[in-house]
């Protein structure tokens, strides 16, 4: 999982963790199977927990949050990203002035 994808499923994570997975597919333009390979996967880094509800359904579902660790690691993300865009900027920069 690229730091787009990584960055983009645990923001949506962070602003409502009662998102069911296959509204983060559709969010996300992904298939179900890849967001629950995803989701484990972060599971297994520590980054989010999943905890039993029962939704407006009164149907048990999952709610996902960030672990601390997780928190650090979508900060870690977003600095690689403005480190990343503040390169192609000062490249354009010199370009533009040759």
């Amino acid at each position: 999982m690229d730091d787009a994808l990584r960055h983009k499923l645990l923001r949506i994570l962070e602003e409502n963790p009662e998102v069911n997975q296959r509204e983060i597919s559709e969010i996300l333009g992904i298939s179900l199977g890849k967001v629950n390979y995803c989701l484990k996967a972060l599971m297994d880094k520590g980054w989010i927990k999943a905890r039993n509800f029962k939704n407006s359904k009164h149907k048990l579902a999952y709610a996902y949050f960030l672990t601390p660790s997780g928190i650090e690691e979508k900060a870690r993300i977003t600095v690689r990203y403005l480190k990343l865009k503040m390169q192609e900027y000062e490249e354009i920069q010199k370009k533009s002035r040759s």
